[in-house]
């Protein structure tokens, strides 16, 4: 058995963040005896406990506590310097989101005047307190993190992020001839007096406020840092690496953008006295939601989203981030003028806007990244010498193809695509795109396979937040061509990843389809975990085009064959095989449940869990983000394991396995266990019928997971992670690099299963 450990001591492998310094997720007055937030249930002849209020833990602080675990890896000093550069970045970047989005919910609903508690018990004023406070030292770590150990280990490695101050006489004349050339002319100096009302200040800008005496007396000015210039400029000529007989560049030294700006205020307020000016970051509500639309409404979606995105950089005020140097005089009259609160202010001492430090890690100086690896390709997908293509249709009819990014390359997926678009006997191609990326290799292929004889129909889900924009291009590309493309369902996101193939066959009609727990986004199929089925079996391609009637016509599908689709049906399939699992222990014995999401929040599913745990069952649950279920709780979840894994792969799959009496059921899909998921979303979880993938995803993967003490870190009962440590003198395993190894060897001597060890 792994021992834990607490997250924030410190191992000769790993080193957490500290986590005595964090509140902990239970840290909230007890709520009253006998406060509920539900009344018992009973679902499929289980009956559901109600859920205390100290049995949920907070969603937003379980988030947080994920963000944490980010911010761990680039604490770690066994990861290369410039992947821990690149997880400080991700968590900044995460958390700009994480207020644009669930914060600003928080406070419409202060503003609405809802004070009633939520299912932990909490007001949201209580919530907003406490995400403030852990927020607030969340970023302090983040500081201390880059002041005290990523900046002198890059200055170590040649890498030099330095203060104006720090400049050579000669790195500065050269920076004062590119300031006047690549930077002056893009700036726009604000003048804020009677004349001149405080402007606006976008979303996620980096700013610079600036004081000034002028005849007329003391006024302030606003600068806004242009987001189209490097955050980081090199100081001196920029390194030209690759060139032959040249002298070997420089080590790189960098300065700060605003620092830049700051050193010749000057030039921009021609005489003015500068007396000081300081940088600060905005961050404002930026969430669409098109429900409230109604179904007759027949404004064209495609308008009402630029509408809606324009409006995204006008929300109020969410988060406004300063330096602590700024005074408080002008930090209070910042405020006032951004209409933000007390609790809106964070103060940091270290770079605003630090997702901009991803800039340092297209430095190339592999040394100080993690290995690269090439994904294994499908052996059956690939062509033998001299053959134009490998015939992906006659390998889908012999038997079903499991691909597990990015171990596996996503070309079997484009190949796929492709194949169709290219074969003649294809009469119909139907797809999902949620997240699409901006190079896809699937769009020139869906537009190839468009001619008179092929019907190609493409639903672009316009509501994938932030990627909406891109989204509206591609569908626009797609229509350009002849490509049938739907919007997707009005009140509803489609998440869901599935592809329909039509192809005119000897034998009749025949369906072949793939579904994935992943985007069609080959860039981050390379990053992301993700599972894709391939298949030809006949009762998922029914399902499917079924699927993709409700969704590009007026059909209406309560149930399907094979597949479990939300809305309608997805919470309903997971209760009733949960409270199967648990008359089948309670008979029988052997009772096991295994989850690996992203998120469980949905609180009828908890109970359930709660409900199986009582009767016994074993459950773990791998659960990378946020998890409101809290595990080892005496007569509640004391058979309950939660682990989340957090490494250079972003775990990304959802994998649902069933004892079920030993008759054992393995299902993927796009849905993880939120309310979001199960009641707004249209997604699809679909079964591994396979005999030998459900028992390489049961025998292999799952338990790979539950093994891992390099990335693994397991929830307490009271709302905290600690890390799993290897048991007395048990190698460490990691996970990710045990299946990097696995998959390498499969591409190389064609062995299936991959074997995990």
């Amino acid at each position: 058995m792994a021992k834990t450990k607490d997250s924030g001591a410190t191992s000769p492998k790993r080193r957490g963040a500290g986590a005595d310094s964090s509140p902990k997720a239970s840290a909230r007055p007890a709520p009253a005896a006998g406060v509920a937030w539900s009344e018992p249930l009973r679902i499929g002849g289980l009956e559901l406990p109600p859920l205390l209020p100290e049995m949920f833990i907070n969603r937003e602080l379980s988030w947080l506590e994920f963000n944490r675990r980010v911010l761990e890896e680039g604490l770690d000093e066994a990861t290369p310097l410039l992947e821990r550069l690149k997880f400080a970045a991700i968590f900044c970047s995460n958390l700009d989101e994480f207020f644009m989005i669930r914060v600003a919910g928080v406070k419409r609903k202060l503003a609405a005047g809802v004070a009633e508690p939520g299912p932990d018990g909490r007001t949201p004023t209580q919530q907003l307190a406490a995400i403030r406070q852990f927020t607030q030292q969340l970023l302090d770590q983040h500081a201390a993190l880059w002041c005290d150990e990523l900046l002198p280990r890059l200055a170590t490695e040649g890498i030099s992020i330095l203060s104006y101050a720090d400049l050579t006489p000669d790195e500065r004349m050269d920076l004062a001839t590119r300031f006047e050339q690549e930077i002056f002319p893009v700036l726009t100096p604000q003048a804020i007096d009677r004349g001149h009302r405080f402007p606006h200040v976008s979303n996620g800008s980096l700013n610079l406020i600036v004081s000034l005496r002028l005849p007329a007396g003391p006024r302030f000015a606003r600068i806004k840092i242009p987001a189209t210039l490097p955050r980081l400029i090199q100081a001196g000529p920029p390194s030209s690496e690759g060139d032959q007989g040249r002298e070997p560049a420089a080590p790189p030294r960098f300065v700060w953008l605003e620092q830049l700006v700051a050193a010749h205020l000057p030039r921009l307020f021609v005489g003015a006295e500068i007396i000081s000016s300081y940088p600060f970051h905005v961050t404002r509500d930026s969430d669409i939601e098109l429900d409230e639309l109604d179904d007759d409404d027949e404004t064209d979606m495609v308008i009402t989203m630029r509408e809606s995105i324009a409006l995204r950089a006008f929300g109020p005020v969410v988060r406004l981030m300063t330096e602590r140097s700024m005074p408080l005089e002008i930090r209070d009259w910042l405020r006032d003028q951004l209409h933000a609160t007390e609790r809106d202010l964070y103060e940091v001492d270290g770079p605003l806007a630090g997702e901009d430090l991803i800039q340092l890690t297209a430095i190339a100086r592999p040394d100080l990244k993690d290995p690269p690896f090439v994904a294994a390709s499908i052996p059956d997908f690939v062509p033998e010498p001299g053959a134009g293509h490998a015939d992906i249709f006659a390998t889908l009819r012999e038997r079903d193809v499991l691909v597990h990014h990015p171990y596996q390359s996503f070309n079997a997926v484009s190949d796929f695509v492709r194949a169709a678009s290219s074969d003649p006997d294809v009469v119909a191609i139907k797809q999902t795109l949620y997240r699409i990326g901006k190079d896809s290799p699937l769009i020139p292929a869906l537009i190839e396979a468009r001619d008179d004889d092929t019907q190609v129909a493409v639903l672009v889900e316009l509501k994938a937040r932030f990627d909406e924009e891109n989204n509206i291009s591609w569908a626009k590309e797609l229509e350009r061509h002849g490509v049938h493309v739907a919007y997707g369902l009005m009140g509803l996101k489609t998440h869901c990843k599935a592809t329909l193939v039509v192809r005119r066959e000897a034998s009749g009609l025949r369906r072949y389809v793939h579904l994935a727990t992943g985007n069609y986004n080959a860039s981050t199929a390379r990053l992301y975990e993700d599972i894709g089925l391939l298949s030809a079996r006949g009762d998922l391609g029914s399902d499917v085009s079924e699927l993709f009637n409700a969704l590009t016509g007026y059909a209406h599908q309560d149930r399907y064959q094979r597949i479990w689709v939300a809305p309608g049906q997805l919470r309903e399939r997971f209760l009733a095989a949960i409270a199967r699992e648990t008359k089948l222990h309670l008979k029988q014995g052997g009772g096991y449940l295994i989850f690996k999401a992203n998120a469980l929040v949905d609180r009828t599913i908890i109970r359930a869990l709660y409900a199986a745990s009582r009767a016994g069952v074993k459950i773990d649950l791998v659960i990378r983000g946020a998890c409101c279920l809290r595990p080892g709780i005496p007569g509640w979840s004391e058979s309950i394991r939660v682990v989340s894994i957090v490494g250079r792969f972003l775990e990304h799959s959802r994998i649902y396995y069933f004892r079920n009496g030993g008759e054992d059921e393995v299902l993927l899909g796009s849905a993880d266990l939120m309310e979001r998921n199960l009641d707004r979303r249209v997604e699809v979880i679909f079964p591994v019928d396979d005999a030998a993938m459900a028992a390489h995803i049961r025998d292999d993967l799952l338990p790979a997971y539950l093994r891992d003490t390099v990335n693994a870190r397991q929830l307490q009962p009271d709302g905290s992670y600690q890390r799993i440590l290897p048991a007395g003198d048990d190698p460490p395993f990691d996970v990710q690099h045990s299946f990097l190894t696995a998959y390498r060897s499969h591409r190389e001597r064609e062995v299936w299963p991959p074997s995990v060890r």
